[in-house]
């Protein structure tokens, strides 16, 4: 009785805490911009089985795609005897599927023992090219201090798992010879059924028990702190993968969007507005782009919560392979900090970081004197081709180059600033009409 009630405390308290955290990251990214979804929903589907579950796109890179794989399969397959470990808890029994399913628990457990083998050894393979290797991609500037610790932290958390799952099914295997009343036959285990005895063969009951009871709480605790620090890391990618791939741009992938300002601005300075009328005139100029992350769509939110951190994107950047500043992966990065960041100073409440002193500090009604200026330099976004080859290596479909865009514009239309080697070609096509500076007529050529 004593074990449920710890059980149940540590088990509400742990999904208590993971859900508020949750909410917060949803709230999070509603504060961006709205942005319709549109595009055949079908193909939306397609994107998440094959990208998101499939784990598609990771096998661009083989070797890490399989290891990967190992980890993530482990990840949603020991799912299963969590269920079983929330029964046994709150039930006070031991292994309640096991004489229910009789062969296929044999067969489901010994599935789960030899994906966590494979996944341990993805693990350690994972560690060694972080931390011996040492991976280029790996050791740029944005990924020194947290974004490291961060990744060797998930790798640590989840060898901890492995040796709950084994010290659990290891003693259990032998407990069965010695106590087999209140320990069901589980059959014979893929690895438990010669790890247990080799292991822990010549151990006293008593000290297999203790065993046992601490394998199964390290496999249930690890559980729980990896829940709770998912919101806090680049791995809550394991839940956002998915919407984010469904809700990704179906569109070309080099076709930008419009801006209906600009747009309605043309057509009317070349005579193409409906039934000859002119367009209204704004009694104030729009904000063309975004200069911080609640200019931002929530769907850019997301991606930047979303991003792995694997560098992918940077590592195929033609700026970046140049020597350029550019990585696209600490544009995303940045956009994480910064929405985390202003956040937190709305949630505050001080009216410090009000707009209008006479209203509550809100998304809305915000602004602390920083922006994503602070965090990405004009130098980084001028680097940018838009040649998506970041949004074609990114394994979750994320699209680094909009909110370059978003921060570009901003810039030169909203600021009227940008690189000095840009202005005459602006001024060129306001001019003339044509990129190059030429002092003929656009349609000279037809009268030749």
């Amino acid at each position: 009785m004593v074990q449920q009630i710890v059980f149940g405390i540590v088990a509400i308290a742990a999904l208590g805490y993971a859900g508020k955290q949750f909410m917060r990251i949803r709230r999070n990214i509603m504060m961006g911009q709205p942005e319709a979804t549109v595009g055949d929903k079908g193909q939306r589907w397609k994107n998440v089985f094959l990208i998101a579950f499939g784990q598609g796109k990771m096998f661009n890179r083989w070797v890490a795609g399989i290891m990967h794989l190992f980890i993530y399969v482990a990840f949603l397959i020991t799912q299963i005897e969590l269920i079983e470990i929330f029964i046994d808890g709150f039930g006070g029994i031991h292994r309640f599927f096991a004489p229910i399913l009789g062969g296929f628990y044999t067969f489901i457990i010994s599935f789960i023992e030899v994906i966590s083998v494979l996944a341990f050894v993805g693990t350690i393979i994972f560690l060694s090219r972080r931390n011996l290797l040492k991976l280029p991609r790996f050791q740029s500037a944005e990924m020194k201090g947290w974004p490291f610790r961060d990744g060797n932290l998930i790798l640590i958390f989840e060898i901890l798992l492995l040796i709950g799952i084994f010290s659990m099914n290891g003693a259990d295997t032998v407990l069965q010879t010695i106590d087999a009343e209140h320990y069901p036959d589980t059959g014979a285990l893929a690895v438990s059924s010669w790890f247990g005895p080799a292991v822990f063969g010549n151990l006293e009951a008593g000290t297999l028990q203790v065993i046992e009871r601490f394998g199964w709480w390290l496999h249930l605790i690890m559980v729980f702190v990896f829940l709770n620090y998912l919101p806090k890391s680049k791995h809550l990618h394991l839940i956002l993968a998915f919407p984010n791939t469904y809700y990704a741009s179906l569109k070309p992938r080099g076709e930008m969007e419009n801006m209906p300002e600009i747009m309605n601005e043309v057509k009317s300075m070349m005579g193409l507005t409906e039934g000859g009328e002119e367009m209204p005139v704004e009694e104030e100029l729009p904000e063309f782009g975004a200069n911080d992350v609640l200019g931002l769509s929530w769907k850019t939110l997301m991606a930047a919560y979303t991003c792995t951190e694997c560098g992918r994107c940077t590592s195929e950047c033609p700026a970046s392979m140049t020597g350029k500043k550019l990585s696209p992966r600490k544009v995303m990065m940045d956009i994480r900090d910064r929405v985390e960041e202003v956040a937190v100073k709305i949630e505050s409440g001080d009216q410090e970081y009000a707009k209008d002193k006479e209203k509550p500090v809100s998304k809305d009604n915000f602004d602390d004197g920083r922006s994503l200026f602070d965090y990405i330099t004009k130098e980084e976004i001028h680097a940018c081709t838009t040649c998506n080859a970041c949004v074609e290596a990114c394994p979750v479909l994320i699209k680094p180059v909009d909110p370059i865009l978003e921060l570009r514009r901003y810039e030169i239309l909203t600021l009227s600033e940008g690189p000095g080697d840009w202005l005459p070609l602006f001024n060129s096509i306001e001019n003339g009409g044509s990129a190059w500076a030429m002092s003929v007529e656009r349609d000279a050529w037809k009268n030749n």
